[in-house]
């Protein structure tokens, strides 16, 4: 059991737009870098966080901790 890497994922998930995407889109895809250093159950316990609490951590968050999406922040003219 790693509990660093539990933390690197969730901090992950909470703080970075394009991978929260890729969890939800597929967590097993999204988890494939972190594999090695999570058994099993910590993969299947984080699979099943629930998007709600996620999205609603999420939002509350300061947007100075979270990762710029750069395609987001071109759509929505932030940086050019």
């Amino acid at each position: 059991m790693s509990q660093r890497g539990v933390e690197r994922v969730l901090g992950r998930l909470v703080t970075d737009e394009t991978f929260r995407g890729q969890f939800f889109q597929d967590a097993w895809i999204a988890f494939v870098p972190y594999a090695p250093d999570l058994t099993s159950e910590e993969l299947d316990a984080l699979r099943r966080v629930p998007r709600s609490a996620l999205e609603a951590l999420c939002t509350a968050l300061d947007d100075r901790i979270c990762r710029l999406n750069v395609a987001a922040a071109h759509r929505e003219g932030v940086i050019e």
